[in-house]
């Protein structure tokens, strides 16, 4: 591994308030790793050193932590889980796929083995018991459906649709999935468009249901696109990932971490941020906005937060139990582009007060051009770091070493 350092700055940056107008200022952007950062390669398995990975890649981390390729996939991965008997499950999106990426015993993925196939966009995956038994759910395009699972088990031998009419189609068409310490299962389900008033309340919002699929009831509203969704392990309270409206300009209107409240409308599509009231749009009283609530965190505009986890094991230095990790998918219509990295969110008596890079690289700033692009962050069991990449068509694992 060929390791070069970079900087060493020791002071982390709070992220500015946004105020009840549109900001005039810088958005909020994340600070430098604390402790500094080095330049790693990337570290690639023989049998993948060709096409996209024949050339060597450089990210930055922070002193001690590498980076290596733990599986090279036909197709682009987005959401993952791991399983009760500690397997990584992954979802491919396009292929209509969720496969298994069993270890090696040398850190490197084996071939995937291909546990469900024939879906309608899988993408978010969560391992639940119900009723005495395992399933995995899946949470696709218009369903919900889940698999029973053993340890072990290399292929889904029956299929349940629990829930069969989810909001389908145009626009965000991502759904996620997340069970809470309630047992109750919530979807998040995207806005059918950049900013418009939705005929289906299920749309820009996040639905609980039992774990068998009934009792549907829109548990927050307001939610443009709340890709990632995390429960913190010690409030319970769910966290998600917000994805904000186009066309306001590079720095309008932040991205945000949200605290998701029962009943809680987070202002979408007239309001955005702290509580400013979007007058692009229009169609409510700026009066509304104050009813409304705010983000718990603001974050670069455009950055496109998707998947979050909490991290509670013990491969990694203190500093990091009870922070989470966010993935930056990246920017699509901002110049100069934005995200394609991994922040840590740190959290002080349960709230998230700033966000450091923590990994980074994905996107040369210097010519504007990314090789990859973040989806989701995954807990190992050994307490190293997944990330999906659906550009590069990849799944990176982050180990941390003295």
């Amino acid at each position: 591994m060929v390791v070069t350092t970079v900087s060493a700055p020791t002071k982390v940056v709070a992220l500015p308030s946004i105020g009840n107008s549109y900001p005039s200022g810088p958005a909020p952007t994340a600070a430098p790793p604390v402790g500094g950062s080095v330049k790693v390669t990337l570290q690639v398995p023989e049998q993948w050193k060709n096409g996209r990975f024949g050339t060597p890649h450089t990210l930055q981390v922070p002193p001690g932590f590498s980076v290596s390729l733990y599986s090279s996939l036909p197709s682009a991965p987005r959401f993952g889980t791991i399983s009760p008997d500690g397997l990584l499950f992954v979802s491919l999106m396009g292929a209509g796929q969720i496969v298994i990426l069993r270890d090696n015993g040398s850190g490197t993925a084996q071939a995937p083995l291909i546990f469900a196939e024939g879906l309608n966009g899988p993408h978010g995956l969560a391992f639940h018991e119900d009723q005495g038994q395992i399933y995995l759910y899946v949470a696709e395009n218009n369903r919900v459906s889940r698999f029973p699972y053993k340890k072990g088990q290399a292929r889904a031998d029956k299929r349940e649709t629990i829930v069969a009419n989810l909001p389908s189609g145009g626009g965000h068409s991502t759904r996620t999935i997340a069970f809470g310490p309630d047992g109750k299962m919530y979807i998040a389900a995207g806005s059918s468009c950049n900013v418009c008033e939705e005929q289906d309340p299920r749309r820009a919002a996040i639905t609980q249901y039992s774990a068998m699929g009934t009792g549907e009831r829109v548990f927050a509203r307001g939610l443009r696109n709340e890709v990632g969704l995390a429960f913190h392990p010690d409030t319970g309270e769910l966290w998600g990932t917000e994805n904000g409206r186009d066309n306001l300009g590079n720095d309008l209107p932040p991205d945000e971490i949200n605290i998701i409240r029962d009943g809680g409308n987070y202002g979408w599509p007239y309001c955005f941020s702290n509580q400013v009231y979007d007058t692009d749009f229009g169609r409510k009283e700026a009066a509304y906005c104050k009813t409304t609530i705010p983000p718990a965190l603001p974050m670069q505009a455009h950055s496109a937060p998707l998947g979050i986890t909490f991290y509670t094991a013990q491969q990694f230095p203190s500093d990091y139990r009870g922070d989470a990790f966010v993935a930056f998918h990246g920017s699509w219509n901002r110049a100069p582009k934005t995200g394609y990295k991994v922040v840590q969110l740190q959290v002080e008596n349960g709230r998230p007060v700033r966000y450091n890079d923590f990994v980074t690289g994905w996107l040369d700033d210097s010519t504007q051009r990314e090789w990859g692009r973040p989806v989701d962050v995954i807990v190992a069991p050994d307490g190293s770091l997944f990330i999906t990449d659906d550009s590069a068509n990849a799944v990176y694992r982050v180990t941390y070493s003295k």
